[in-house]
């Protein structure tokens, strides 16, 4: 006689649990064990118990638990297993991951044991089964087209379609209608909402923070008019990746010594040029593209430009913004010194192509989009048992539910991003564009810094935070393949890893080798460095372009998506009832303001960055470098928060304790 014993552990979501029969099956090398059903009636949520069984002779090498559910009654309930854990005959300990919900009649097949590449399994059963994992997947995970020139999406176009384990959890989805139902009742009752009288003033746009006030949004509200915080934003706020030193001032923009001496603090534009201390802003990608009809008439989007120049107190200062590409009598370079209100809009029509490239390329296209692509790609071609399946899950964690919601959400008929100057067609041409001229080493944040030439800019945060946190998740990687991938040799044998991508190369990338992304791995490096890029991505530059959100873009004047009237053509015209008549509206200012507030919203289940409850790996190695890992976060986190109390304003968007494991809003 054998005995075995099982450890099974329930999931902590709300229904989770059962009254159902469950049956196990283990599988062995040298044989299978009966079906047998847990001696157990109810299992509660996070609830752990075990169940002791012996077999006439041992099964051998244990390959496979087999789990199934039966309805006791007329039950319909799914039960939501995390992990289950069995101690052999012989004493060893092998861990089966599962975390996923179970249905009545379903059969799940789960491996245990060490994380193992195709190349490594030996024995047919387990050969067969991840083939059959694998074109399960497939059919499963399928790639769809979005719009000709954009990267492929996954194939659901509901929500309700997608995974149980992959969708958010009720607690999240109660939580986001219960922000929304707040937000419109708080509104309703100021007489906001549903408003089309253009607001009062600046200052009565204030009334938006009535619901919801952060430091920052504060911060924002008081000071968004000061040129000072106007520069900050282009390092430190929701786009900080669009500004690049200029050494040469392109020959469309003729701002002349004359026009920008009084702002150089008794400098010339030469002098500082070759300095090093003048930053250009360049919206040239949005530079004809159609905007949405307003009222009868399209909207236009400028493919402004806008000098900065970094002043003694090591301030970015904006001091000439032209608003379209070709210098002309109706396209006149402002300047701080030219009246209020025409600083004002010069600086808003600016701000306004800042937010759309923003919103459609820094956020959507290439966190969102881009990530997708290393999911669906990762699903269709990964086995469970697979190291970089277990490695990466844990980061893909709600993204399939929040990009396929958001195509509703973001671009429905009623979405923040067809509302905006630009609306649906036009956000799509902007991605299309972005997605023709991008490159791999954008993705880099070290390479990104090196290529604009900001490595020595003062005050941007986003660069000194963002590169500590880079190297930290660059030597958890690294030491990850390392134990998994010793030599360049595992890593061009692993043909499911070569599969992964290239899949990604092919519907991310439609095949495009000037884009510079890999189609194949040939070394251990080149997978540490693709690793380390996804990995920052989903969690440091997502939590950069996303979290900031509500701080920055929910008062109107500071950054708007849409913007009414035309943009001036002369100086001198301009009043304070032509601002308020530019920007938003009561309503579509309270309607942009809500999506910030729940794409920011502070939900219960969040998972940050290190942490990974669910236990994955059954190695003792991988477990030491995620504890080492999160040692580290640990560390930077503290000298962030120590930073962070000496600046003013505050940077806490790569605080490893602000940022999700994943993208999950």
């Amino acid at each position: 006689m054998a005995k075995y014993h099982l450890e099974v552990t329930t999931g902590n979501q709300n229904y989770s649990g059962t009254f159902d029969q469950i049956f196990v099956t283990l599988i062995g090398s040298d044989g299978q064990s009966d079906k047998i059903q847990l001696n157990i009636f109810g299992i509660g949520r996070g609830s752990t118990w075990t169940h002791v069984f012996k077999t006439k002779s041992p099964l051998g090498k244990l390959l496979m638990l087999k789990v199934t559910k039966e309805a006791r009654c007329l039950s319909d309930d799914e039960w939501y297993c995390s992990k289950i854990v069995v101690k052999t005959p012989e004493g060893e300990e092998i861990l089966f991951p599962c975390y996923r919900w179970i249905s009545n009649g379903e059969l799940v097949e789960l491996r245990g044991g060490r994380a193992m590449k195709a190349f490594e399994d030996d024995h047919p059963f387990l050969c067969d089964h991840r083939q059959r994992e694998l074109s399960r997947k497939k059919q499963l995970y399928t790639w769809r087209t979005l719009a000709e020139g954009l990267m492929e999406i996954n194939g659901f176009t509901d929500v309700s379609q997608i995974p149980s384990e992959l969708q958010f959890s009720d607690s999240k989805e109660i939580e986001i209608m219960s922000t929304k139902t707040i937000i419109r009742t708080a509104m309703v009752l100021k007489g906001l909402l549903g408003s089309e009288e253009n607001w009062e003033s600046l200052e009565d746009m204030q009334r938006i923070f009535s619901f919801r006030t952060t430091p920052m949004s504060k911060y924002v509200a008081d000071h968004w008019r000061e040129d000072d915080f106007y520069g900050y934003q282009f390092l430190n706020g929701v786009n900080p990746n669009i500004i690049t030193k200029c050494t040469v001032l392109p020959t469309n923009f003729p701002v002349t010594e004359e026009m920008v001496k009084a702002f150089l603090g008794g400098s010339s534009l030469q002098e500082e040029l070759q300095k090093g201390n003048i930053f250009i802003f360049d919206a040239k990608k949005v530079d004809g593209l159609p905007g949405r009809e307003h009222e009868g008439k399209p909207l236009q989007v400028t493919p402004g430009l806008c000098l900065f120049y970094v002043n003694a107190e090591k301030k970015l200062m904006p001091i000439a913004i032209q608003l379209q590409q070709e210098p002309s009598e109706t396209n006149p370079i402002f300047l701080p010194s030219d009246s209020e209100t025409d600083w004002l809009l010069a600086k808003f029509f600016i701000k306004n192509a800042y937010a759309l490239m923003h919103q459609s390329i820094t956020h959507l296209l290439r966190t969102h989009f881009m990530v997708e692509a290393y999911i669906v790609a990762g699903l269709r071609c990964l086995p469970e048992i697979h190291p970089i399946y277990k490695l990466l899950m844990p980061h893909f964690r709600y993204t399939l539910h929040v990009n396929t919601g958001g195509r509703k959400s973001l671009f429905g008929s009623n979405g923040a991003l067809s509302e905006s100057s630009l609306g649906f067609n036009g956000i799509v041409e902007l991605m299309k564009r972005d997605l023709a001229d991008l490159h791999y080493s954008y993705f880099f944040l070290p390479e990104n810094v090196r290529a604009r030439g900001l490595d020595s800019i003062p005050n941007n945060f986003y660069r000194d935070d963002g590169l500590k946190l880079w190297n930290i998740i660059s030597s958890f990687v690294t030491a990850m393949v390392g134990y998994y991938y010793p030599t360049d040799c595992e890593v061009t044998r692993d043909t499911e890893l070569q599969e992964w991508i290239n899949e990604i190369f092919v519907h991310c990338l439609l095949g495009k080798k000037e884009t510079g992304f890999p189609e194949a791995f040939t070394t251990a490096e080149e997978l540490i460095k693709f690793l380390t890029m996804v990995i920052f991505t989903v969690s440091a530059q997502h939590s950069a372009v996303n979290n900031p959100q509500y701080d920055f873009c929910s008062m109107m004047p500071n950054y708007s998506l849409l913007l009414r009237k035309p943009p001036p053509t002369t100086k001198g015209q301009s009043s304070m009832e032509t601002v308020l008549e530019t920007l938003p509206n009561v309503s579509e200012s309270i309607n942009f303001a809500t999506v910030t507030i729940v794409l920011t919203g502070n939900y219960t289940d969040k998972i940050y960055l290190g942490n990974y409850p669910d236990e994955r790996f059954d190695e003792a190695t991988p477990k030491q470098i995620i504890k080492e890992f999160q040692a580290q976060l640990s560390q930077l986190s503290k000298e962030i928060a120590k930073r962070t109390a000496e600046r003013n304003p505050p940077y806490i968007y790569m605080d490893p304790t602000q940022i999700e494991n994943s993208i999950a809003m």
